[in-house]
């Protein structure tokens, strides 16, 4: 008998949990850019098909390693950023991924923002590797997600060392 108590999910977190919206590999996608480590037991990978002069976003997906939480978080982000502009999918917060799951349990606000993470993480690489300019609205320093995606991985880098995993 488990002495754990269940997490109390939002029914759309545990639609998007047992039927992810967009899930699986682009194979024709302008980018792709991961956060997480499977060690530390959270992963994302973010597909972005973009349309190269508006820099419209016209399709999204997402392979995922890790809890409900996650994956709800990654597919729900897919759906918010398909049909948007660059510069309008970087805008989007963990806490409006997060409502519109109808909320995350607060031991689980970290899926949300490794999932922002990533998808910050492509939109930086595309300007990087594919338009090879930086736009002005595009900010210098890394956003707080991204930082959280790399203390993340920083963190299962140490574990693994730590474990010999």
């Amino acid at each position: 008998m488990s002495s754990r108590i269940p997490l109390p999910y939002a029914p759309r977190v545990l639609e998007l949990f047992q039927n992810p919206k967009n899930l699986g590999k682009m194979e024709d996608a302008t980018i792709i850019a991961t956060a997480g480590s499977p060690a530390c037991g959270d992963m994302i990978a973010f597909y972005l098909k973009i349309e190269e002069r508006s820099e419209v976003i016209t399709k999204s997906s997402f392979e995922s390693y890790g809890c409900a939480s996650n994956i709800a978080a990654a597919s729900q982000l897919t759906i918010m950023v398909e049909n948007k502009t660059l510069e309008e999918a970087w805008n989007f917060t963990w806490k409006e991924v997060s409502d519109a799951l109808g909320g995350l349990p607060s031991v689980k606000t970290h899926c949300g923002s490794l999932a922002v993470g990533a998808l910050r993480r492509a939109i930086r690489a595309y300007f990087k590797e594919v338009k090879k300019t930086i736009p002005k609205w595009l900010p210098t320093d890394l956003s707080k997600d991204e930082k959280h995606a790399l203390e993340e991985e920083a963190l299962a880098e140490k574990l693994k060392k730590k474990y010999k995993l």
